[in-house]
């Protein structure tokens, strides 16, 4: 597959950088880019040149989350890393198929990498951003990012990867799922869930300074650090847990096209996507109804 809407580069120091690059789209999460970004980061695992990798991303807003009006989400690929097949499929089958393929089970299978990841999170951070930011061991934020799971406007509990509770903790996960409200990378630093909060002009630096400092270290033990504490994450319950909740996702999904013909509410929908998009609307089409691109491009 040609690179084209995500970038790869190595540092010469161990590093790879992947850099998401739709900025003109807020880096909204296309079907295309996700499996880019899938095979970026299979070509940094499989090079032994690589120690640690940076998940990056161009222009102002790290991603505005999963892109809606991608048409490229109603069709089946055969670019497939997983075993749930048959997009096609009418009713909840075809949907549960795509979102567990494009969703849930590769942010699993991102933050199971072999090799540390770090991400470096400028701007907005909307609904699927937080999955790629949280699939990573590590964050560096912006003094500006601003992070939001706004899915409840549509009906919906969480996004697919339903991770708010570790990220955050369960109190702060409830009131910022039911609120929709934001948080800022000063809470977020404050409630665990960024490393470090930098200048915005300093993100990718430190971002890849902290992986030449990870990448001097012994190979196995990091990746066995890694193993271990995502494994105590684990036996905490985030493994079911996370399942669990993407069950409960497409539970609402079912539910809102009984209320509505759509598989989210339609009056809590971004006006852009409302009066402008067609798609949204379309039985079986919704991927995640966050913040459409629009809402944090201007």
């Amino acid at each position: 597959m040609d690179l084209d809407i995500v970038r790869y580069e190595k540092d010469g120091q161990g590093v790879a950088v992947i850099e998401l690059h739709r900025p003109e789209k807020a880096n909204a999460q296309s079907v295309p880019m996700t499996y880019q970004l899938n095979e970026a980061f299979d070509r940094a695992v499989r090079d032994d040149d690589v120690r640690a990798i940076v998940l990056a991303a161009a222009g102002r807003h790290f991603s505005a989350g999963h892109d809606l009006t991608d048409p490229a989400r109603y069709t089946e690929t055969d670019l497939c890393v997983g075993t749930w097949a048959g997009w096609a499929a009418p009713g909840a089958e075809g949907r549960l198929a795509r979102e567990h393929e494009i969703y849930f089970d590769m942010c699993r299978r991102w933050r199971n990498l072999s090799k540390p990841t770090i991400a470096a999170v400028q701007g907005k951070c909307i609904g699927g951003g937080l999955m790629l930011a949280w699939v990573c061991d590590l964050i560096i934020a912006g003094e500006g990012a601003v992070f939001q799971d706004p899915v409840v406007n549509f009906g919906i509990n969480g996004i697919e990867w339903l991770a708010h509770p570790w990220e955050l903790g369960p109190r702060k996960a409830k009131e910022l799922l039911m609120t929709a409200d934001s948080w800022t990378a000063r809470e977020a630093e404050q409630l665990g869930m960024v490393n470090r909060v930098v200048p915005d002009d300093q993100i990718r630096d430190v971002a890849v300074e902290l992986a030449r400092k990870i990448a001097t270290k012994p190979a196995l033990a990091v990746k066995l650090v890694k193993s271990a504490i995502n494994a105590t994450v684990d036996a905490q319950g985030h493994e079911v847990a996370t399942q669990n909740s993407f069950g409960l996702h497409q539970l609402a999904h079912a539910h809102n096209e009984v209320l509505f013909g759509s598989p989210m509410d339609p009056s809590g929908l971004p006006a852009n996507i409302r009066t402008s998009d067609p798609l949204w609307n379309r039985p079986g089409s919704s991927d995640g109804p966050e913040a459409a691109p629009a809402t944090t491009s201007a």
